[in-house]
């Protein structure tokens, strides 16, 4: 069996780690740099870093802060924001990053999965959905949050897996920093929609929530963020209690 990954996040904002709840009322959780290292030594699995103003300023992902976080991990790297072009890809790559995270420019233009699959590989590729839950169906939201699609997420995942995308990264903006338990139902409903890995994100705040989600969620892997940011949970304590469950995680 895989074992199941955990995944530190940094938001990155104006170059620094920044956490909100609901996607607003940011607040500064410290230095990108640092925390990577700390998390990489902690035992993290992978590392996502999200430059989450990038699309809504309409400019690019911060290539030098990539360059410095890759320099202090020894773990997979994912990163994502304003990610719209092969060149942007080839650029973060070059860079350090191991996988690349689309989501706005990918939802605008369907065919860009496509490309980046074809030229760089579908592992490469990290399809980020964030969705908010409305009436009967989970709605996708682009630009950081910020801009209702009014489409179903499921109908766009489906579309995005068959174009290519070889990974997804689910938040759930209704959960997000709530620290009330990830989007259970709504992770277990997309690990049985398609055949590539899922990671939840968005409401972790204690151990027993990634319990839930491995289990009852059927993740692959979970992605946290204040909680490691501000020593609330230990990686290391973490994936005793997940081993103590019979989850397997690497130790």
């Amino acid at each position: 069996m895989l074992t199941k990954r955990i995944v530190p996040c940094l938001d990155i904002k104006d170059g620094r780690t920044v956490k909100g709840v609901n996607f607003v009322a940011l607040k500064d959780a410290g230095d990108p740099v640092e925390l990577a290292a700390r998390y990489a030594e902690q035992g993290a699995d992978e590392l996502v870093f999200l430059d989450i103003t990038a699309t809504h300023e309409k400019r690019k992902t911060l290539v030098h802060l990539v360059e410095q976080v890759a320099a202090a991990i020894n773990i997979p790297f994912t990163v994502g924001g304003g990610v719209s072009s092969i060149d942007d890809v080839q650029a973060l790559l070059s860079s350090g990053a191991d996988k690349i995270s689309v989501n706005s420019a990918a939802f605008k233009r369907p065919e860009l999965i496509n490309e980046l699959a074809g030229n760089f590989g579908s592992q490469c590729v990290v399809l980020a959905v964030d969705v908010k839950r409305e009436q009967d169906d989970w709605i996708v939201y682009l630009n950081g949050g910020r801009l209702s699609t009014g489409k179903s997420a499921i109908a766009w995942i489906q579309e995005a897996v068959d174009r290519g995308a070889g990974e997804l990264l689910l938040t759930s903006m209704d959960h997000d920093g709530t620290k009330s338990g990830f989007a259970v139902e709504f992770t277990a409903l997309i690990s049985e929609l398609v055949e590539v890995p899922v990671i939840a994100s968005g409401g972790a705040g204690n151990e027993t929530h990634f319990v839930e989600v491995f289990t009852r969620g059927k993740a692959d892997a979970a992605l946290a963020a204040g909680i490691f940011h501000y020593g609330e949970v230990t990686i290391p304590q973490l994936k005793s209690k997940l081993a103590q469950h019979q989850i397997p995680v690497r130790l």
